[in-house]
């Protein structure tokens, strides 16, 4: 006795799948679901900071802020500038739920840190994602920075830890406030998960976009205090300082 229906079609093999660019609709050049074109047309990020990656006007400079207090993480690693497309597509992703947008993003961010890694950025031990207020958890439904630190781990074979870092407290969108307040925003906002260990360890700190640094800089500094080697931040795009027009 048959419990599948007789099919004599063809065999649909979605690795063999055109796949069409999510920006202008075109048949992609390749697996990744972005044409050349739209590919070369996102605003990456030039010259910035060695430090938080801050876009400045010439290369292997360290911004002022940096240099005057340097912060607990090493090195920021970020492919684009926080500008159109790509703020349109992280927006999306983040809150109308189109992980699609997220997850080529988050593939061609890997593609970004595998040619760092082969130049002279280190590779981390871990992947660690910025934990999400619970109650913007429970409205969203998914944690953006989570998703990314996954796929980020498939593609680079880095191990991902969701369980090192805890939020807790429910504070403001870091989004609606200035410099100053997100600092006070973030005061006593997170913790170790118990138990963690991070003594010795090099991590990498994964979330969608960096604007001023306060979490980076709170969660760094978290990790440092407990005994971490180094700390790195691994995001989509950084923002440009307030004025600055790229």
């Amino acid at each position: 006795m048959r419990c599948q229906p007789r099919y004599e079609g063809p065999v649909y093999i979605w690795l063999k799948n055109k796949q069409f660019c999510l920006l202008c609709g075109e048949i992609a050049d390749h697996t990744t679901p972005i044409c050349t074109a739209c590919e070369t047309e996102l605003p990456w990020l030039g010259d910035h900071c060695q430090t938080c990656a801050l876009p400045l006007p010439a290369s292997g400079l360290t911004c002022g802020h940096c240099l005057q207090q340097p912060p607990a993480f090493e090195r920021v690693a970020a492919p684009w500038v926080y500008s159109f497309p790509v703020d349109t597509l992280i927006t999306r992703f983040k809150h109308s739920a189109k992980w699609p947008f997220g997850r080529l993003l988050g593939e061609l961010l890997a593609q970004f840190l595998q040619h760092r890694f082969d130049e002279d950025l280190e590779r981390p031990d871990t992947l660690v994602p910025v934990p999400l207020a619970t109650k913007r958890l429970r409205q969203r439904g998914f944690n953006q920075a989570a998703m990314l630190a996954r796929w980020l781990s498939e593609s680079l074979d880095i191990p991902c830890d969701e369980t090192l870092l805890l939020r807790i407290q429910d504070t403001s969108a870091q989004q609606e406030l200035k410099a100053e307040a997100r600092k006070r925003n973030l005061r006593n906002a997170f913790a170790l998960a118990p138990g963690a260990s991070v003594i010795g360890r090099h991590l990498a700190l994964v979330d969608d976009v960096l604007t001023t640094g306060a979490t980076a800089q709170t969660l760094a500094r978290l990790l440092m205090d407990a005994g971490a080697a180094r700390v790195d931040v691994y995001c989509l795009a950084r923002t440009p300082k307030p004025g600055d027009t790229v």
